[in-house]
């Protein structure tokens, strides 16, 4: 399996819509409850990218595998040098190190363009235990949860907050 990670392009659209209506569909990873066409997939990647939002994708063997991006963590102006974060990958490829592979870029492109804060916001699913392990592994700690905020698939679901800092965090002024 040969993988590279690279920014998204929009002809990567109609895989990233597929990707995303599988987690929308079959899981709690997202709490959408239909999922978006591929216009408005298309209407959210320019709308992250013209404000300089990284958004990344995951080549593997020249088929998308994945895909990752990061915006506002909120819209009020003292939250923006914080961002949250969201990882994507093909269901027929989870746990081959796509979504570790695209995480790790997206924190590092967060960095090199001056953010301090990555929240992740890890919906309630049978997938859990994974998302928090990569979280984890590239240096998120736990938050906290929110407990019973969305009702989805027939049940109420929690959300687990984490979070990391980027280069000097908090240490300094942005």
């Amino acid at each position: 399996m040969t993988l590279a990670i690279r920014p998204a392009r929009p002809s990567d659209i109609p895989a990233i819509a597929r990707i995303y209506a599988h987690g929308v569909v079959h899981g709690t990873s997202s709490f959408e409850l239909t999922p978006p066409d591929e216009a408005e997939m298309m209407r959210r990647m320019n709308d992250l990218v013209g404000q300089g939002f990284p958004y990344l994708a995951a080549d593997i063997d020249g088929r998308l595998g994945g895909y990752a991006y990061a915006g506002l963590y909120r819209t009020r102006p003292a939250y923006r040098h914080t961002l949250e974060d969201s990882v994507y990958v093909a269901p027929d490829i989870h746990r081959r190190g796509v979504g570790r592979a695209l995480l790790a870029a997206l924190i590092e492109t967060a960095e090199a363009r001056g953010f301090r804060q990555m929240i992740a916001v890890i919906g309630d699913s049978p997938n859990q235990a994974a998302s928090i392990g990569l979280h984890e592994a590239l240096g998120f700690t736990r938050a906290g949860v929110l407990r019973d905020v969305g009702f989805k698939l027939g049940g109420w679901r929690d959300t687990l907050m984490m979070q990391r800092a980027l280069g000097p965090g908090a240490s300094a002024s942005p």
